[in-house]
């Protein structure tokens, strides 16, 4: 994480620091705000500031903002006045930490505010095969797509792959391209001249020389537009970009990582996207199955979200009933990880007993989860995932899906839709895939009789 800290270094500011450092900040420091604007417009790149509460917290933001540099603020000062602090907070800091500091105190704030501590879960063999291939291109420097549905974790595995590559301890930069306005992306991307456009005041550096030595990560590469998508074609090509209103090209040393939920291919043959950039772009696709599609993972994902929002807020930490479990699992979370996520973090403020009960984990629209289809049919379903997870590393996704829908359907005694009920799929589906592997001569559980059992 990389901390720029404003204001003048002596006393208990500049202890601050060294305990940042200690937490594993990457701190650097200018003595006052226009310092600090300047330097992030230079190009060099922060996650979070640090700010002396004398200071002009108010005006610095407003500078930032105008020149579309969105950095969170924490403030900080001698002696907690609290008038200070609060006004530091309505100016928009994010948070106020009191000096002289506390080294417990620093290392949460700087977690909380920029919540990087987001590690790959994973148990689903589905989930192990991505993975794997991550980690078997992640050192190389080719480019690379990373598909999957909103909440699925694009994102997540864009920055483990920076992990894990060559480049982990440069910078690592993500601009969301559905995000800023058409008109001013291409600025954003390769930054402008003193000039180049009303309110070009100075010159900006973009961000593809502020992830200069490390990787950029393109998130939501589709809502790109075609000129935009002409200028991006050339950057990843020859390694070199062109500042708006600038005279002279850029050389530039990174790696390209590019995410989507929606279906380029598709969008080529729509002709809004470059069938070129595509090519260049996925050199490697990293396709993440949505949550419905890795059971095995959700009760992991559960009990990390459990502790992470525990110790954010506070709370002892308390184990998921049993009933929980079985609704989570029956869940079809078309959300996905992030649905999931918010879910647990209501749970968490939401339960009142020494579990987490199965009425605090409500839907987005406040509602409870609705009940899972059998109580045994859901353990059994969990135990065959638990099963799998540990005796089909190695195998192949179908491989792995064959067997877990057949297990299954074996522990549901043959009933079609309580199976696609606890699969997360449509019984539509479930038919499909069985008829699939009876065609290849796979023996299938029959039905046993009663409603849903009908194939």
């Amino acid at each position: 994480m990389r901390l720029l800290v404003v204001g003048k270094l002596n006393g208990q500011l500049s202890v601050a620091v060294k305990m940042a450092m200690n937490a594993g900040a990457k701190v650097s420091h200018v003595e006052t705000t226009e310092q600090a604007t300047n330097a992030l417009r230079a190009g060099q790149g922060a996650d979070l500031l640090m700010v002396d509460y004398a200071l002009d917290i108010a005006a610095l933001i407003a500078a930032n903002e105008a020149e579309r540099i969105r950095v969170p603020v924490v403030a900080c000062g001698v002696d907690a006045d609290p008038m200070r602090a609060a006004a530091a907070i309505k100016a928009g800091a994010k948070e106020f930490i009191p000096l002289p500091p506390d080294a417990e105190l620093i290392a949460a704030v700087l977690a909380a505010v920029t919540d990087d501590e987001r590690p790959m879960i994973v148990r689903d063999p589905a989930m192990e095969q991505v993975l794997k291939l991550a980690n078997q291109v992640a050192p190389s420097d080719a480019s690379i797509l990373i598909t999957g549905e909103s909440g699925s974790g694009k994102e997540v595995m864009a920055r483990y792959v920076h992990g894990k590559s060559r480049r982990a301890k440069a910078p690592f930069i993500s601009v969301n391209c559905a995000a800023i306005p058409e008109n001013l992306l291409e600025s954003e991307l390769f930054g402008h001249e003193k000039g180049a456009f009303t309110g070009a005041m100075a010159r900006r550096i973009g961000k593809f020389e502020e992830a200069n030595g490390g990787t950029l990560l393109l998130d939501e590469i589709s809502e790109m537009d075609a000129r935009l998508q002409a200028k991006l074609l050339r950057a990843i090509q020859e390694r070199v970009i062109d500042r708006v209103g600038g005279a002279k090209p850029v050389k530039v040393d990174i790696r390209i990582l590019a995410t989507s939920n929606r279906d380029l291919a598709q969008a080529v043959k729509d002709g809004a996207f470059r069938e070129d950039l595509l090519y260049r772009l996925n050199v490697v696709n990293l396709r993440l199955p949505p949550l419905r599609e890795r059971p095995a993972d959700v009760l992991s994902l559960c009990e990390f979200f459990v502790k992470k929002y525990s110790a954010a807020n506070g709370i002892q930490e308390k184990p998921i009933s049993a009933e929980a479990k079985r609704r989570l699992i029956a869940h079809r979370w078309p959300g996905n990880v992030r649905e999931l996520e918010n879910a647990m973090h209501r749970a968490v403020l939401l339960s009142t007993g020494p579990e987490i009960e199965e009425f605090a984990i409500r839907l987005p629209d406040g509602q409870p989860m609705a009940p899972a289809p059998d109580a045994a049919v859901a353990r059994g379903a969990q135990m065959a995932a638990d099963a799998v997870s540990r005796a089909f590393v190695g195998s192949t996704v179908a491989e792995v899906e064959q067997k877990l829908i057949i297990d299954t359907l074996e522990h549901c005694l043959g009933n079609r839709t309580h199976a696609a009920n606890i699969l997360g799929i449509s019984i539509r589906t479930l038919r499909n895939k069985l008829k699939e592997y009876s065609d290849a001569g796979v023996s299938v559980p029959p039905p046993q009789g009663g409603v849903g059992a009908a194939a």
